[in-house]
């Protein structure tokens, strides 16, 4: 079952994964959960963290990178990572 929840992360958009992280924050923070069930999701937000982290690193990479033209002026333009 560990290696399903973690495809179904992997799969999931960077916002999908945002919510649910935050969903668990809260029942975490409101301590509605019991012990063992806190484990559980708590290790899926560990999960859900990392998987985030990666989403938005993966955007900055596409998003921009930083270049020299021929002058040697730094300027930005969109990464090309194809």
């Amino acid at each position: 079952m560990a290696s399903k929840t973690a495809t179904a992360i992997e799969s999931m958009s960077f916002e999908t994964a945002l919510s649910e992280l935050e969903q668990i924050v809260s029942k975490l923070e409101r301590g509605d959960v019991e012990l063992e069930e806190s484990i559980a999701i708590y290790e899926r937000g560990a999960q859900l963290k990392a998987h985030c982290e990666a989403r938005l690193k993966a955007a900055e990479l596409k998003v921009e990178q930083i270049v020299q033209d021929s002058s040697g002026t730094p300027r930005t333009e969109p990464a090309n990572l194809d």
